[in-house]
């Protein structure tokens, strides 16, 4: 059974916590407070997203949308 499609706004908060948390992942970042408080930001907004608080949604449909975002944009 495949998940209901994520919504753009969702999808385009993980694909900015991915990029942000590979910036911070590369060495010798200049901005790293930058980034780390970034990170904390976007962590917060895509946890309480209110995509989650529908009936039926867990942690499955999170790794899902990790595994499709960083799957979009590796092409």
């Amino acid at each position: 059974m495949e998940s209901a499609p994520f919504p753009d706004d969702l999808v385009q908060l993980q694909a900015a916590w991915i990029r942000t948390y590979d910036a911070l992942a590369a060495p010798r970042t200049v901005a790293q407070t930058v980034l780390r408080r970034r990170l904390q930001t976007l962590s917060a907004r895509l946890w309480w997203h209110p995509f989650w608080s529908q009936p039926g949604r867990g942690p499955g449909e999170r790794v899902e949308l990790r595994h499709r975002v960083r799957a979009r944009s590796a092409q």
